[in-house]
């Protein structure tokens, strides 16, 4: 009868726990899918692997180590072999939640990994607390894989937090949308119009390229790049190339890029090249019914009117030339003002009769 009291006394002694509890005790031992807690109680705490995390086929042996101090929620003060089970995973998420709430209130930005990707979007993990990222939300671009979000810490906002309907919505778009404005304010305040900066080719079309310069983009229009002819830009430029380019142009968040630099000009020494009287090669480069017009360099055509082609009567330029054949002319006109030169293949072909007429009248 007396060894029933002492151990009655004894019970009575070890502190009271009950379901819903929380309790901290010390590790006594742990296996890769069991921690065993002393709590202080007459039975030890047992916390199973699905009941630490979320995160499937975790080896515990790695999260915790004996004698590592630990709180936990009680679940069952009895398991019915004696034993106490507990739940890290449940306590922790009550604490995401806490934590959910205050950064929801706050408007806080919050960092965490990403454990989850569906098509409908990310889920994150705070605390063992889940939040979900629409896939409306999780960029301000379309983006239709988001596979490469997995296992990576991202930056959200709360912008919804219902915890009882198990409703905690994170914006990460807001963030990108801001952060792009700001950088788009910064690169407006520090760049103005005739200066060289560096950008990377975002898109191409057939009017021209998006430069990204570093959180806004310009346009860099067909008619920009190149003092020549360009027909197909995406033949000529590749996205994410780095690429140097001239501000032409800033009309409040617009801006007009070039690749036409003044000191690559070909206009800057034409006079001099293309005098008249030089006598120049150069190549067809298109065709009128008026005459031909002759690329000199990229950037410097002339026009062979179809009356200079040849002193023999030529009734459309097609008939006696070809797209890409080279010809020699002279120079008899050329307007710096207006960058129009004109040639004559007509003027050096009499040329040569007169010199062919002189070297016979002197040999007589």
């Amino acid at each position: 009868m007396s060894e029933s009291f002492e151990q009655l006394f004894e019970e009575q002694e070890m502190k009271q726990i009950r379901t819903g509890e929380i309790v901290e005790g010390t590790v006594i031992s742990v296996k890769e899918d069991e921690i065993v807690l002393n709590i202080g109680y007459k039975s030890d705490g047992i916390i199973s692997r699905n009941e630490y995390t979320n995160t499937p086929n975790v080896d515990l042996t790695t999260c915790v180590s004996v004698g590592d101090k630990m709180e936990a929620k009680v679940l069952k003060v009895n398991d019915g072999e004696g034993q106490v089970l507990l739940s890290y995973k449940k306590l922790a998420a009550e604490k995401g939640n806490k934590r959910l709430e205050e950064a929801f209130e706050a408007k806080e930005v919050l960092k965490a990994k990403v454990v989850q990707v569906n098509p409908g979007g990310l889920s994150v993990s705070v605390e063992e607390s889940r939040v979900f990222i629409p896939a409306s939300l999780v960029s301000d671009v379309f983006e239709k894989d988001l596979s490469k979000y997995m296992d990576k810490e991202i930056e959200f906002v709360i912008t919804e937090f219902n915890p009882r309907k198990r409703r905690v919505i994170g914006d990460r778009k807001q963030l990108l949308v801001a952060e792009k404005a700001e950088k788009r304010k910064a690169l407006l305040e520090s760049i103005e119009e005739g200066q060289t900066v560096t950008g990377t080719i975002k898109n191409v079309t057939d009017f021209g390229a998006f430069i990204d310069l570093g959180g806004i983009d310009g346009l860099l229009h067909i008619s920009e790049m190149s003092w020549g002819r360009v027909e197909n830009p995406k033949k000529n430029f590749k996205v994410g190339t780095e690429l140097k380019v001239l501000i032409k142009e800033i009309n409040g968040e617009k801006i007009a890029l070039s690749l036409k630099f003044d000191d690559t000009n070909p206009w800057l020494k034409a006079a001099v090249k293309y005098a008249v009287g030089n006598v120049i090669k150069g190549t067809v480069a298109r065709m009128t019914d008026f005459g031909a017009f002759v690329e000199l360099e990229t950037g410097v055509d002339a026009l062979l009117h179809v009356s200079q082609i040849s002193k023999e009567h030529v009734d459309k330029p097609a008939d006696v030339l070809k797209i890409g054949q080279e010809i020699e002319a002279k120079v008899v006109d050329f307007n710096a003002d207006e960058k129009k030169i004109s040639l004559s293949i007509k003027a050096l072909e009499k040329e040569a009769e007169v010199q062919t007429a002189s070297e016979e009248s002197t040999e007589e």
